[in-house]
């Protein structure tokens, strides 16, 4: 039975803190919905949770891991003191430095905003080298050799991003990943090779759906052949390969048994499938107040339906690192099918040293963990994780520190090599922001003043467009807005 619990949130319109409060509606239900009442703005409800697995089941218990380095003090409080503050209750997993805030597509659904620019453009002042250098020292100095993200805009929008590359190594991060929309690595012969000569691991690649459909809805234009063009250059640079869903409802929730399908169909160089839920923050061509949700439960049991029985809602376990309610993830082992596309047999937790989340589960799957987790453990175990899975397996085994004799490291290669990892993250904006969940937020963006602030904080945007974080709001002037107003 769901317990009705307290929290706080913000105020989607003129982003003040509120008293919110969790509760079943209707009750009963196995819904579960945010409510919060702003003395201005009145009374805004929002869906959080829908359906089975049930909300209680799902929780995970932490001790919180408090920075030991803490950039700023605690002076008005969650989430007004970002940097990290002394109270923020998870380590660094990944850092996400953007190299640009130029872009050459201007997606209708973008949280970064990224205008379209031509690539000769100068309008959008690209951070010097020597400033990124700096980012990497301050993500460094807080969170040591935490995975890093290479984010924009559109990285490949900078010719000089194989140095970029090279200074990540050089500080020593051990797991370099970018994000991209692939445009430019599946068109220009040789990129893909020069990133992973320059120390890149993974690409994290935008991949919406399985048809042209999709990408004109969310990103404008048919880009289906493109993206494919990419997975096949990457791969043969031995780069491994997440495809990346942001899923709207009514556009490619439907599609995801489908584009599951392709994943596999495109070989051992994709190695996870990664959903997100689209989140109202930065662009997006819908009202804040009645934005169309997709909340995790939904999306678990859309994959088990559409998978034509490969998946099983019980296979989905909640993360060791962040908080419950932001995502689940399984790891599967790839067996084979009819014709080319093999299947999937769920690899348990236990047999992967506790996989990402470390947990012992009952016969449902669902289940918490009897005692709390270490939240800096949760921390170090998904890093790790991430580093091992999301690499081309070859390269995962070179970074392995117990290589063992040639016969091991035969078996581990075959072993890596057919696995294959489903995840989906639940990020949040100005309606379900929770208190509680950015505290245990370990996705940071480093910002040019070397400030670590969690995601969707960084993103989080107001009904009229003011950002809390993002463009200096917060994290470069340091004054505006805030409090409790």
């Amino acid at each position: 039975m769901f317990s009705k619990h307290d929290t706080e949130s913000l105020c989607p319109v003129c982003l003040r803190r509120l008293d919110a409060v969790y509760e079943e509606f209707p009750a009963d239900s196995g819904n579960i919905v945010m409510r919060k009442t702003c003395p201005v703005h009145g009374e805004f409800v929002t869906p959080v949770w829908r359906g089975e697995p049930s909300l209680s089941g799902w929780h995970r218990p932490k001790t919180p891991s408090f920075p030991e380095h803490p950039r700023t003090q605690t002076e008005r409080g969650c989430p007004f003191d970002c940097g990290l503050c002394p109270e923020h209750a998870q380590h660094t997993c990944t850092g996400q430095i953007e190299v640009t805030q130029r872009c050459d597509l201007g997606c209708p659904v973008c949280y970064a905003s990224s205008p379209v620019q031509k690539k000769d453009s100068s309008a959008l002042q690209d951070p010097s080298l020597e400033q990124l250098a700096f980012q990497f020292e301050s993500l460094w100095r807080a969170s040591g050799a935490c995975n890093v993200q290479l984010s924009g805009g559109e990285p490949t929008m900078r010719d000089d991003l194989p140095e970029i590359v090279g200074l990540a190594r050089k500080r020593g991060f051990a797991f370099v990943q970018l994000n991209s929309n692939g445009l430019r690595l599946g068109r220009e012969k040789g990129y893909a090779a020069a990133l992973r000569d320059a120390g890149l691991d993974s690409i994290y690649l935008q991949f919406d759906g399985p048809d042209d459909a999709t990408f004109l809805a969310l990103r404008g234009k048919a880009l289906l052949e493109q993206k494919l063009e990419a997975v096949r250059r990457c791969g043969e640079a031995g780069l491994g390969i997440v495809l990346v869903a942001t899923l709207v409802p009514g556009i490619n929730d439907e599609k995801l048994g489908a584009l599951l399908r392709l994943a596999l169909e495109l070989g051992p160089p994709v190695r996870g499938l990664h959903l997100q839920p689209a989140a109202s923050f930065g662009r997006y061509p819908w009202e804040l107040a009645t934005a169309p949700r997709l909340t995790l439960p939904e999306v678990m049991r859309k994959l088990a339906r559409q998978s034509e029985g490969m998946l099983q809602v019980t296979d989905f376990h909640p993360p060791g690192c962040e908080h419950s309610m932001c995502s689940f993830s399984a790891v599967y082992r790839k067996i084979p099918g009819t014709g080319d596309i093999p299947q999937l047999s769920l690899i348990p937790p236990q047999s992967e040293g506790g996989c990402c989340c470390g947990e012992d589960r009952t016969k449902k799957g669902l289940s918490s963990v009897a005692s709390p987790l270490i939240a800096a453990e949760g921390a170090r175990v998904s890093r790790e994780f991430t580093a091992r899975h999301w690499r081309a397996p070859d390269t995962a085994l070179n970074n392995d520190r117990n290589e063992g004799d040639d016969f091991d490291r035969f078996l581990a290669q075959a072993g890596l090599s057919k696995r294959f990892t489903i995840s989906c993250m639940a990020f949040q904006d100005a309606c379900n922001l929770d208190v509680a969940r950015v505290r245990g937020c370990c996705i940071h963006v480093v910002t040019p003043s070397g400030r670590l602030i969690p995601f969707c904080l960084h993103n989080l945007t107001a009904m009229d467009g003011t950002t809390l974080y993002r463009n200096g709001t917060l994290s470069e002037k340091g004054g505006a807005g805030g409090g409790d107003m």
